[in-house]
């Protein structure tokens, strides 16, 4: 048995981890505005607990093995973007090419929501056996590839969800 006591911050990142990993997989069978709903729910809370993760150990020993596979990655990508339809490209301006480039860049909703699932996903598979002893790790781990990487994904991707929800008359 571990003596690792896991904070409040990180036990509630971890419930929404599983949290949205369960919307995330289930879209298939979820009206496109429960989907909704529940993205721009869990999202805000996920960046507020992900950026309050205090890390414990050094980033350098922190790894999450992958244990998402393409073609799961794949499915529940397409789940996503059959229940957005044509909502799920929009333009995307934090992109960095953007500085350079004539044309709007556009990005995918399904795509983002299932890059921030697969991080989220491969941490919860690598606790699950013995989230005590194997969640200081992990928790450095997702914290670092949060701010690297998917926090702006995140973000972008509440900002479009966002629109969808509130310029549309009819999003069911």
């Amino acid at each position: 048995m571990s003596d690792t006591v896991l904070n409040n911050n990180a036990l509630a990142f971890i419930g929404l981890c599983n949290e949205y990993c369960q919307a995330v997989e289930s879209a298939a069978e979820t009206e496109r505005g429960d989907f909704i709903d529940t993205m721009l729910r869990l999202l805000p809370r996920i960046y507020i607990a992900a950026s309050d993760l205090s890390a414990d150990i050094s980033t350098e020993e922190a790894y999450i093995n992958p244990s998402l596979e393409e073609d799961y990655y794949e499915s529940v990508r397409r789940a996503i973007e059959n229940i957005m339809g044509p909502d799920d490209t929009y333009l995307e301006v934090f992109e960095e090419d953007m500085k350079y480039s004539d044309t709007p860049i556009a990005a995918s909703l399904s795509e983002g929501l299932t890059d921030i699932f697969q991080s989220v996903y491969n941490f919860i598979e690598m606790i699950k056996p013995d989230p005590l002893a194997l969640a200081p790790e992990a928790l450095a781990a997702i914290k670092e590839d949060f701010e690297s990487y998917w926090s702006q994904i995140l973000c972008n991707n509440l900002r479009a969800l966002n629109k969808i929800k509130y310029s549309s008359s009819d999003i069911d």
